[in-house]
């Protein structure tokens, strides 16, 4: 996707864009912090797989990744009909950043890694949940390692 060269938009939201973290969020933070309390090793923005996974846990192959509900299209369909300004813009490059998700996750399978997504609002909301996801998927790893 080509990107304007400026964009329709006034100070406030500028200000409110330049806020945006690419890496290093508050969930991501909380994520990494929960695992390291027990036990787990990771590597963040890991940058030997495709997407750069936010957290690669290498022992067990798994790659997470912490997405923003705007960014990456949650409820994609019925929120783009609320867009107002830069409507076009916009809708490409959700869509475009939903199709590459896509296209990252079917790569980190390929390379026999397991691709997991949570929302930065569910990690807010049930962190506990999330990080008893990662647990179990590291079991379950763990276990076809050890008939493998």
């Amino acid at each position: 996707m080509k990107h304007p060269r400026s964009y329709d938009s006034d100070d406030v939201t500028r200000k409110r864009m330049s806020r945006v973290k690419l890496k290093g969020g508050n969930a991501e933070t909380i994520v990494a912090k929960e695992l390291w309390k027990i036990g787990f090793r990771y590597w963040k923005n890991y940058k030997k797989l495709p997407g750069s996974p936010d957290i690669a846990i290498k022992k067990y192959k798994i790659a997470i990744f912490i997405d923003g509900e705007f960014w990456h299209g949650r409820d994609w369909e019925q929120k783009k009909t609320k867009l107002k300004r830069n409507r076009e813009y916009w809708i490409e490059k959700i869509e475009e950043n939903i199709n590459r998700d896509r296209r990252v996750d079917a790569e980190i399978k390929g390379k026999g890694w397991i691709p997991v997504h949570f929302w930065t609002k569910e990690i807010e909301k049930d962190i506990e949940g999330c990080i008893k996801t990662i647990v179990e998927l590291a079991f379950d790893e763990m276990i076809q390692q050890n008939i493998d």
